[in-house]
């Protein structure tokens, strides 16, 4: 080695003494050495066990290619391997056509799932889930009243707080129905501390799971996943995620055709801060109808409720659109529609008449069924006026329709009997006691004489059964709720529906 190369090499020792990333005056070291600190380890070295080498988060430095890159790459839970899966293979593989739709339709969605799963840790095979629940469409209703595309219970919607009212059901929203499907399956996973028995449990129920494993353990039995007595659905539940996760991980090996997904958003949420037609937002942010109600598929009407749903789904592209076109609109109100709150019970035609629609506008709105009466409390949408302002909260949230079933009732003739009283004699016809003043323009305290004819309306069945005791005699039909306090006024059967005492004017339109 000559001189010029023993000098190099002690300069290269004493550069690197120098670089010492603590100094040695004790003091902390600075922002620009506490970034590079290097960690020196005391004792013997051993090496690091599988366990530990796997959990070891690497970022890649090249980003997956697509989005179905980036799933594979998330899966962590343990392969389930049987003939029930390779049963549910052999179902999918046969279906090109179905597996083409669901995965392109779940091309809107399956973005934000990922990111959400990551965000939490959690395995990414649980995004293909919903392809199990309702092939991902967010409108799919099960014969149990399951809905959306994580497929909620209503008792269940409610405990993970997905408002569930006349104006949306989030059990459908994309955003929220993830949020809550995530933290369910999260805490099944708490629970039971593996991931096919949580699955199971999100089909069959928690109680279902946790009976099931107590009976294995009484009987010395396995508590595994596979060792379980289940329901049919359930024991095919986990297969069919298995199924489908084999066939995303090796789309070849199943002659499938995946669409392409690209690794970015596919839209963002956009706030609003004002009532608004969907019309007039699809308009505004230059999308289809239909294409906005893909991505908001929670609202049942035709207007969005501010106070109720602050922010919309848009496609990213469009969002700006929106944005810049709400801004710059100035041909009108925002809103064409509003919500009233009944302050008593009604029929259609009334509540139609006050809201200034027509019968059919008003059931066609609002659902209404034939032959129902709407009972008092009752959001309604009707028109809204200039003057109108924004529906609020309380309403936005706790909107509501009920109805009362129309009774087909006949004006019957009955007889008082000894000792009887207004009060009696409404008890025993199952009416209130201020229609029976009504109907015979009595005054509340009024006697009544043994066999005096008093004037009724009561259910047909029970108009038959007091005519034919001899008790009375029917003589016109018409129709009252069961459950109305309103008084009815006597038709002749020649002369249609019921006229039934208005209390009231028209609503006010500050009211609505």
């Amino acid at each position: 080695m000559n001189l010029r190369h023993i000098l190099l090499l002690c300069s290269a020792l004493w550069l690197a003494g120098c670089a010492t990333t603590t100094p040695t005056d004790g003091t902390a070291p600075d922002a620009s050495t506490a970034s590079v600190t290097s960690y020196v380890p005391q004792g013997p070295l051993s090496p690091l066990s599988n366990k530990s080498a796997r959990g070891g988060k690497v970022a890649s430095l090249t980003p997956p290619a697509d989005l179905w890159e980036r799933i594979r790459n998330g899966f962590a839970m343990p392969d389930l391997e049987q003939d029930l899966v390779q049963n549910q293979e052999q179902w999918y593989s046969s279906r090109p056509d179905y597996i083409q739709r669901m995965t392109e339709r779940s091309s809107k969605y399956l973005f934000y799932i990922v990111e959400e799963l990551e965000r939490r840790d959690m395995p990414t095979e649980l995004a293909l889930l919903p392809y199990i629940e309702s092939a991902f469409n967010p409108q799919a209703v099960s014969s149990a009243k399951a809905a959306g595309m994580w497929q909620f219970m209503p008792a269940t919607g409610t405990y993970f707080d997905l408002k569930q009212n006349s104006f949306r059901d989030d059990r459908r929203d994309v955003m929220a129905s993830t949020r809550a499907a995530l933290d369910y399956l999260q805490k099944l996973y708490n629970m039971f501390g593996d991931w096919h028995l949580a699955l199971a449990a999100y089909n069959w129920g928690e109680g279902s799971v946790g009976r099931a494993i107590k009976r294995n353990q009484t009987l010395g039995l396995g508590t595994g996943y596979t060792e379980l007595n289940m329901p049919a659905e359930t024991r095919n539940y986990v297969p069919k995620l298995q199924a489908v996760k084999n066939i995303i991980a090796q789309p070849g090996r199943f002659s499938a055709q995946l669409p392409l997904i690209e690794n970015h958003p596919y839209f963002q949420a956009v706030e609003i801060t004002r009532d608004i037609d969907v019309a007039l937002v699809a308009k505004l942010a230059d999308v289809r109808e239909e294409d906005f109600r893909a991505l908001n598929p929670s609202f049942h009407k035709p207007v969005i409720l501010a106070a109720g749903t602050p922010q919309i789904l848009l496609p990213w592209d469009n969002a700006k659109v929106f944005r810049s076109n709400l801004e710059a609109y100035d041909k009108g109100q925002h809103a064409s529609w509003t919500v009233w709150v009944l302050p008593r019970t009604m029929s259609v035609a009334d509540a139609a008449q006050r809201a200034g629609m027509s019968e059919y506008d008003l059931r066609t709105a609002n659902n209404i069924p034939p032959r129902m009466l709407i009972k008092s409390g009752s959001a309604l949408m009707i028109p809204r006026s200039v003057e109108a302002t924004d529906v609020s909260g309380q309403v936005a949230d706790t909107a509501s329709i009920a109805f009362a079933p129309e009774v087909v009732a006949r004006r019957s003739t009955v007889k008082a009997r000894k000792g009887d009283t207004i009060i009696s004699i409404a008890r025993r016809y199952n009416v209130s006691s201020s229609d029976v003043v009504s109907w015979n323009d009595l005054r509340p305290n009024a006697s009544l004489r043994s066999g005096q004819s008093l004037t009724m309306y009561l259910p047909a069945r029970v108009a038959a059964s007091v005519a034919s005791s001899g008790n009375g005699r029917q003589q016109t039909v018409t129709k009252v709720s069961r459950n109305s306090k309103t008084a009815v006024k006597a038709v002749p059967r020649n002369e249609g529906k019921t006229a039934v005492a208005q209390k009231g004017g028209t609503p006010s339109k500050r009211k609505r």
